[in-house]
């Protein structure tokens, strides 16, 4: 049986705050504001890989109001989360990443998000696609104000 899994994710790039994506600390003078370490990469992962098997949301894993999940660092997340699907009898066949930034460039750090991703899943980087684009200076994300990330996933048993 084959499962289809799909998430977005999107916060708030503010100062004082580390950007991490895919796992990957990124030099750019803002971070994403979040409860946890808010990678929003790892967040859509995740996310889709409850989805695929109608696990549930991040939130009812990780509530944003808990002390133990404060500034938790995603690659947890993303392993628990897969953890839950292997536990299942299920397996990642493959992940279909777009992240959304006006000014981040992705494209100079994509292959390392990319390598971060499958050594986190213990997955081939032929598994894991990572594309970027950004949203025409149209609306926050355009603004500059946001980073999001969208997930697409299939497993397998």
């Amino acid at each position: 049986m084959i499962r289809i899994g799909h998430a977005w994710d999107t916060h708030k790039l503010v100062e004082n705050r580390k950007l991490i994506l895919g796992g990957i600390l990124v030099d750019y003078p803002l971070g994403l504001l979040g409860h946890s370490d808010a990678d929003v990469v790892l967040h859509a992962v995740a996310e889709a890989l409850l989805g695929s098997l109608a696990l549930g949301d991040l939130g009812a894993f990780y509530p944003d109001n808990s002390d133990k999940t404060l500034n938790m660092d995603s690659k947890i997340i993303v392993k628990e989360c897969y953890q839950r699907v292997l536990d299942l009898g299920f397996h990642i066949n493959n992940l279909d990443l777009t992240i959304y930034s006006q000014n981040v460039r992705i494209a100079p750090i994509r292959l390392k998000i990319q390598e971060s991703i499958a050594g986190l899943l213990n997955i081939g980087k032929d598994q894991v696609s990572v594309k970027a684009t950004t949203w025409e200076k149209m609306g926050f994300i355009g603004e500059g104000k946001a980073l999001a990330c969208e997930c697409v996933c299939l497993v397998e048993d």
